[in-house]
């Protein structure tokens, strides 16, 4: 993943924000006596980008995936709208406590730009619902250029989106922050529409990391930097989850990205044993021999 990538990783100061007072107030209303979940997962699974990651002779990648992780941050479905018949080919692939969180389409975010995408977005929805219990959730990743004057674009999108059905948003042009006005008018509209605000760790992005939280989710993207930092940011992650989880978190959904994709697994094995460690909880990492 190259966004928000920089040339020298150690000029970034890698200090998380503070938590947003709203993110605070929301997870306290939510807080539950329910356990905790988590799952964590890579962007992709297919070899040539996990190079080292499948034994040799590996026939099936998905499959073998499967029982080293607990979901897959589903970008394929960016490219290529997935058919009903691909989404269950995928999800008879895996086991029962696995998921999928799928990428809403680049031809309803980037080509239509929100606009005219009812026949897509139901195609899209009908498919993807076959996942049934192994659906995680999607998220709708807007380009870098889409800016708050289509904010009503935005808004007419989101309240018409399929109820029931699970969204996260990503929103990357920084007048979406920068504007205080827009960014709380921002968070405000997915709140009322139910959607989970996304969180982007990345190096050249540091803006993206807004700490505010809309559902008692937490949806985060991690990119590396292919430094020794990025093991230490990671080790910040688990600090952080955890006050969240005491102050009401009740999920989280954790996907790892490298710019040398190879590197994603040992990241994410690091992050879970981390995160067994600190919060007792008993993921199942790359490293381990059991299944999930």
């Amino acid at each position: 993943m190259k966004f928000g990538s920089v040339t020298d990783p150690s000029s970034v100061d890698f200090t998380l924000p503070e938590t947003h007072s709203k993110t605070l107030e929301l997870l306290k209303a939510h807080q539950s006596d329910e356990p905790f979940k988590v799952y964590v997962g890579c962007a992709k699974w297919n070899k040539k980008d996990l190079k080292g990651f499948y034994p040799r002779g590996t026939k099936d990648e998905l499959a073998y995936y499967a029982t080293k992780f607990n979901s897959i941050e589903l970008n394929a479905t960016f490219y290529n709208a997935p058919s009903k018949e691909q989404v269950l080919t995928w999800k008879n692939k895996t086991g029962s406590n696995f998921k999928f969180f799928p990428k809403i389409p680049q031809s309803i975010s980037h080509y239509s730009r929100l606009l005219n995408t009812d026949e897509k977005v139901k195609a899209f929805v009908d498919a993807t619902v076959l996942f049934e219990e192994k659906l995680g959730m999607a998220f709708l990743q807007m380009h870098e250029n889409y800016k708050p004057k289509d904010f009503a674009r935005l808004e007419e999108f989101l309240k018409t989106f399929p109820k029931g059905y699970p969204l996260g948003v990503e929103v990357r042009n920084e007048s979406w922050f920068t504007d205080q006005e827009v960014a709380e008018r921002f968070y405000e509209l997915l709140e009322k529409t139910g959607k989970t605000n996304i969180l982007v760790d990345t190096a050249g992005r540091r803006d993206l990391l807004h700490m505010r939280l809309t559902t008692p989710v937490s949806f985060v993207r991690y990119v590396g930097a292919n430094a020794p930092s990025d093991y230490t940011r990671l080790e910040d992650w688990v600090l952080r989850i955890g006050e969240w989880r005491k102050a009401g978190l009740q999920e989280l959904y954790f996907f790892i990205h490298q710019n040398m994709e190879e590197e994603s697994p040992l990241l994410a094995d690091h992050f879970i044993k981390k995160m067994n460690s600190a919060l007792g909880l008993n993921l199942k990492s790359p490293n381990d021999d059991k299944l999930f």
